[in-house]
């Protein structure tokens, strides 16, 4: 059972890196052809075909979920219920309604994992809207970090989930520790919400450590990363630009990556999720990169939300034993974010009030 177990793994793992890996392909050689602002429009047709697909991809694990770890008899759908924690009554004598019942628990964990994680991008948008604006770079370069940026995410998620996932099969405990270390952020979060952001690059660690030891020219040369002068190798303030986003998302998946493992401990069910929700983060920058400010209970709501999720780890048990599932814990995450979006457009910010001209 082992090998073709494994083998299954591999192929249908492969085969959504595959798939990833065009559309990938697809979505850079129509952002990148030439360097402009992403206009609203071709956001938006961006993000719902990404968002499209990643329901597409909830369908085929409703319809195929059992495919991924092979299985194939009710011993087995056991075996992998009980090793990955899924909370699910399933029937001995009949193992198709078992398939079923697995598949969509499958299929529900990946969506609400994706919505959580898509939802938890926002406060990363926050950021790196704050780090564009405080290099002042030209949005028509925008893509271009972005892409950079998310090649970067893509590998050090795949890092970070299955580390992670060997660490909680070796050591369970663990998963009381991101409960804690997720309600603490969501407290903090939350007390913070309203204090104003702010960057200054010279101050940042990581543009002084790269300025220490890298050759900085002073101004941006286009769109390059790199520049040589008189033969000397330079990096430029876009490459300094490119490692505050990937440091950024770093910190970003030490928060969102232990709130997935509270919806499943399956880690190919968090990879897909993760990373479909990560490949439509650089549409949605470009969509609400402009309104964002608008909504200014979402922070607040984002805050909710972890504290719920990092709740939910530390009260699993319990929480089981009242038949509390993940469709509940879906309901729950999406009116935490459909409220704090609701609330702000129903109360918007007030602006500041200019001073009268006299």
């Amino acid at each position: 059972m082992d090998s073709s177990f494994l083998t299954h793994e591999l192929l249908f793992f492969g085969g959504f890196l595959i798939f990833i890996a065009l559309m990938l392909a697809i979505d850079l050689g129509l952002f990148s052809k030439k360097n402009e602002a992403i206009s609203f429009k071709a956001a938006a047709i961006m993000s719902t075909v990404w968002v499209t697909f990643a329901l597409i991809f909830y369908v085929i694990l409703r319809i195929w979920g059992n495919e991924l770890h092979n299985i194939q008899d009710f011993e087995t759908l056991v075996a992998i219920t009980e090793k990955h924690m899924h909370n699910i009554q399933l029937i001995p004598d009949d193992l198709a309604a078992s398939l079923r019942i697995y598949n969509n628990n499958l299929a529900l964990e990946y969506l609400t994992g994706y919505v959580v994680e898509y939802a938890l991008s926002v406060d990363n948008i926050f950021v790196m809207v704050l780090i564009f604006s405080s290099f002042g770079v030209d949005p028509k370069y925008y893509h271009r970090v972005l892409v950079w940026g998310i090649m970067g995410a893509l590998i050090f998620r795949f890092i970070f989930i299955f580390l992670g996932a060997a660490l909680i099969s070796r050591f369970d405990w663990i998963l009381y520790v991101f409960g804690i270390f997720l309600v603490y952020t969501g407290i903090m979060m939350f007390i913070k919400r309203n204090e104003e952001e702010t960057m200054d690059p010279q101050e940042n660690k990581i543009v002084r450590f790269a300025s220490k030891h890298f050759s900085v020219t002073p101004n941006f040369i286009g769109d390059h990363f790199f520049h040589n002068i008189d033969g000397k190798r330079f990096i430029t303030p876009l490459f300094l630009v490119l490692l505050m986003i990937e440091s950024t998302d770093i910190i970003f998946a030490v928060d969102s990556i232990p709130a997935i493992f509270s919806v499943t401990q399956d880690p190919y069910i968090v990879f897909f999720s993760n990373i479909f929700a990560i490949l439509g983060l650089r549409s949605m920058f470009f969509l609400l990169v402009n309104v964002i400010h608008k909504f200014h209970y979402l922070k607040a709501g984002l805050a909710f939300l972890l504290v719920f999720i990092g709740a939910k780890m530390l009260l699993h048990t319990p929480l089981e034993s009242i038949g509390f599932t993940t469709s509940h814990s879906l309901i729950v995450i999406v009116t935490i974010l459909a409220g704090s979006i609701i609330l702000s457009l129903l109360f918007p910010k007030k602006e500041p009030s200019k001073p009268a001209k006299k």
